[in-house]
């Protein structure tokens, strides 16, 4: 689903990521580790298109990236949820309509998905806070508002930027579980992150992997992680 052959990323102060090569398969289950300014979050921009490495190539879905239009990013990107590590949100929405977006954007708001988006509400936690504007949410309802607002056009893949980088040891368990059932329903997961225990957590419930990012290329970590 997610290929990676030998791409890099370079900024004005020289080359951050390089020789990358790495097969994401469907329905399986990824953390991507490494230190702060390892390229964690410029790797997962690569994967849903939003940058374009500076040498080698990424494939989405079988597509080279480097050779997409506007439509086909726009199409790969209708198959791939993001959870931002910032949690932005159109403050004048109520939650509801902020985890709506994506449905109105993509044309598929309607009566059927409004229904949908109630239940995921629900699945999220959130049922009574439909209403209520982002800046009255908690770290961790906000966490749990961007989960549901990635996966409302249910994507194929999800990809995670330290998703429970601002929240508690039992909110980051509750948005771990949410994420597991996600792959056991089929989803490709990769998450960015640092919490050790969090990942330890997560091998002793699914077949999860681990990358680490280092030296500016990226490895299988070990399994005593």
């Amino acid at each position: 689903m997610i290929e990676l052959d030998q791409a890099a990323y370079s900024y004005g102060g020289g080359e951050l990521l390089s020789d990358m090569t790495l097969s994401i398969a469907k329905g399986s289950f990824y953390f991507l580790t490494g230190p702060s300014g390892a390229g964690k979050t410029t790797l997962l921009k690569m994967c849903y298109a939003d940058l374009v490495p500076t040498a080698g190539n990424v494939r989405l879905f079988g597509q080279n990236l480097r050779n997409m239009t506007r439509d086909d990013i726009a199409t790969v990107r209708r198959r791939i949820g993001v959870v931002h590590q910032d949690c932005q949100f159109l403050d004048h929405l109520s939650v509801l309509e902020n985890i709506a977006l994506p449905l109105v954007v993509s044309g598929q708001d309607k009566l059927a998905d409004r229904a949908n988006l109630k239940e995921l509400l629900a699945w999220v936690g959130l049922s009574k806070r439909a209403n209520a504007l982002p800046p009255e949410l908690s770290g961790g309802e906000r966490q749990r508002a961007a989960l549901a607002r990635a996966i409302i056009l249910s994507p194929d893949v999800i990809l995670a930027d330290e998703p429970t980088g601002n929240v508690d040891w039992d909110m980051s368990q509750r948005l771990l579980q949410l994420l597991i059932e996600l792959n056991k329903m089929g989803k490709t997961i990769l998450i960015a992150s640092h919490d050790l225990g969090l990942i330890r957590t997560a091998k002793s419930q699914v077949q999860a992997r681990v990358l680490r990012i280092y030296n500016r290329r990226i490895q299988l970590a070990g399994a005593n992680l």
